[in-house]
């Protein structure tokens, strides 16, 4: 099994915090979203992964030699960010055979375990959604087969959204109808979709299934970020019950605090997830996450995400600070 990982884009509606980072590498529930990502596949038979990597695309190689050290990695950079077909393309000479897609901003409970005995030639992961008009749908024939996939449905006759994960059993034919797909120049609000790209395979025959998974996570906004912080603690991530209480902390599960993180006079939770070697003093955190190395004091913090060596002195607020930021009031 091959898979390839688009992540080149710039993650604007994660900014300030993705100025210095690439939006994998956000941390939720104690790792990278790209980590959660990785661990749900390293369990299968891997051959090749392929990284599509952009802006900072450095930080995601030393992320992934650092902490999966065993995956065979490549890195190709999308230089062009004209769409999801041509980075797609861009791993053509690099995998051969079964493959599985899957988009950064993708936390599923997809179960991958049977695709290699799956007959079909593709299998695109959905999710029922509440209204689906601001995603892209698939419509099905009575086997069950896709006919086409649709991007923004005006209606809501179909509620199974396409969350960004796909499963192709020969990658070469999905290549062909992307490059088919830039050579025509189909395009989809400016941009090589991969939606068209299958659309192009079932034109040619190709017959694709889907396939319904029960949690859908996304990570490409604060809000959306938080939300799947609060559902990772909650299912697995959670590590309370190995804090040591000092005698001045209050935790309150479920929580995920890192390694030689310092906390003193401070109520930790719930929601909150505390990177390693963070200072909290005499602070409540809780729904928020705070990276690495951030220092926060004197602050009652809620709905948050604090960047990676920030600093926070005094003063109750909401905040999407950056990494290395220094935010000070006077508390007096």
């Amino acid at each position: 099994m091959n898979v390839i990982i688009p992540l080149a884009g710039f993650g604007t509606r994660l900014r300030p915090l993705t100025f210095s980072k690439p939006k994998p590498l956000i941390n939720v529930a104690g790792k990278p979203v790209l980590g959660h990502i990785l661990d749900a596949l390293v369990h299968e038979d891997l051959q090749e992964v392929v990284f599509i990597v952009g802006y900072l695309g450095e930080q995601i190689a030393q992320y992934v030699k650092t902490a999966y050290p065993g995956i065979k990695a490549h890195y190709v950079e999308q230089k062009e960010l004209n769409g999801q077909a041509p980075a797609i393309l861009l791993a053509r000479q690099l995998v051969q055979g079964p493959t599985i897609i899957v988009f950064v901003d993708t936390i599923a409970d997809a179960n991958i375990a049977g695709l290699k005995t799956e007959s079909a030639d593709g299998v695109i992961y959905v999710k029922e959604v509440e209204d689906p008009r601001r995603f892209g749908v698939t419509k099905l024939d009575e086997q069950g087969f896709i006919t086409r996939f649709v991007e923004k449905p005006a209606d809501m006759s179909n509620r199974l959204a396409v969350i960004g994960m796909y499963y192709v059993k020969d990658i070469q034919a999905l290549m062909s109808a992307c490059a088919e797909l830039i050579r025509r120049d189909i395009k989809t609000k400016d941009e090589y979709f991969l939606a068209d790209a299958f659309n192009l395979m079932i034109e040619h025959g190709a017959k694709l299934r889907s396939q319904a998974v029960d949690v859908w996570l996304d990570c490409g906004k604060p809000d959306t970020v938080l939300a799947t912080n609060r559902y990772l603690l909650e299912h697995g991530q959670d590590n309370s019950a190995t804090w040591v209480n000092n005698g001045s902390v209050m935790v309150i599960p479920p929580v995920h605090i890192g390694a030689n993180a310092t906390i003193e006079r401070s109520v930790i939770g719930p929601y909150a997830t505390i990177g390693e070697g963070c200072h909290i003093v005499s602070s409540i955190v809780s729904d928020s996450v705070v990276d690495a190395g951030a220092y926060v004091t004197d602050h009652v913090l809620a709905n948050s995400l604090i960047g990676r060596d920030a600093v926070l002195m005094g003063r109750s607020r909401r905040f999407n600070v950056g990494d290395s930021s220094v935010v000070g009031f006077d508390t007096e």
